[in-house]
């Protein structure tokens, strides 16, 4: 009997040990988990949205954000093109407090504004200033879908006008990165006017002799379609990009069908085919096809004897 007691106690030493031993290495395996999970920064892997290829964050960043298995262009914010295109430290800012205003009072409108000022960093939807390009001088504009889905407001339109005007003072070459939504509805007539008065100063500038070229991005929509994007000396536009006036889903409610809409319906190969744009540039060519263009097309400065 005494022995028995000794090999009863003996076993329940040994389970009460094992079930210790496992919940330890319960605890280890918990803890590495979190321990991996903190260390690992989320979006590392990206998922293509065109593919579903999964990309290396920094293998991507690498490729000006290129899917390396379909090609398909990520929209990038101001400051990628800005390191793209131009050339290293001669870039700078011009109209950096130009801002909208409110002046329908519309409800929710300034809400909306400050978050698209934390998401973008920008003070209106487009970033404007003077840069070169392989050495030729520019003036650059670029859209940022980031600010209220990159739409046309009243501080877009001025200082697009802005800076049209400043092309015409340094005699560069003007060149206007496109990506939005259209019209901002928040402005009504405020957005509308807009259209009218870029497309007035692009005329000026087209009499002064002085060349534009529209970069269309993805997606490019509504009024900015309608006048300034489609106004360019030379309209270039990246593979894939959306460009239309409507978006297809309101294409679709408006025709009054759920059936799809034609292959490749308002993506830029189907746009350069029915002659609306003149070439498809990868990113990764833009800096040197606007360096060719430029050095082509550009009025040349006057020698100085």
């Amino acid at each position: 009997m005494r022995h028995r007691h000794i090999h009863s106690a003996g076993f329940k030493w040994w389970t009460n040990l094992r079930e210790e031993a496992l919940n330890w290495f319960e605890k280890m395996k918990t803890g590495i988990k979190s321990l991996i999970k903190r260390e690992i920064p989320q979006g590392i892997w990206i998922k293509c949205k065109n593919c579903g290829h999964s990309n290396y964050e920094m293998a991507l960043r690498r490729r000006h954000w290129i899917c390396p298995e379909c090609a398909c262009h990520y929209p990038i914010g101001h400051q990628q093109y800005i390191d793209l295109l131009i050339d290293d430290g001669t870039f700078t800012e011009i109209n950096a407090n130009v801002a909208p205003v409110d002046p329908l009072k519309f409800k929710g409108y300034r809400d909306k504004i400050k978050t698209s000022r934390r998401q973008s960093g920008l003070k209106e939807s487009v970033y404007t200033g003077i840069g070169q390009i392989d050495g030729h001088p520019v003036a650059l504009a670029i859209m940022d879908s980031r600010y209220l889905t990159g739409t046309l407001g009243g501080a877009t339109g001025e200082k697009l006008c802005r800076l049209i005007d400043r092309a015409m003072i340094e005699r560069c070459t003007l060149v206007i990165i496109c990506q939005s939504g259209g019209a901002r509805m928040q402005e009504s007539a405020y957005s509308l006017m807009q259209m009218a008065r870029i497309s007035a100063k692009l005329n000026q500038l087209a009499q002064n002799g002085l060349l534009y070229i529209a970069i269309i991005t993805d997606p490019t929509y509504g009024g900015v379609t309608a006048s300034f994007a489609m106004l360019g000396d030379i309209a270039l536009a990246e593979p894939g990009a959306r460009i239309g006036f409507a978006g297809q889903t309101v294409i679709q409610q408006f025709l009054g069908t759920d059936a799809p809409l034609p292959e490749g319906f308002q993506l830029a190969e189907t746009v350069l085919e029915h002659g609306f744009i003149d070439r498809i540039v990868p990113r990764d060519r833009m800096a040197a096809e606007l360096a060719r263009l430029i050095s082509l097309l550009s009025p040349q400065p006057a020698s100085h004897a």
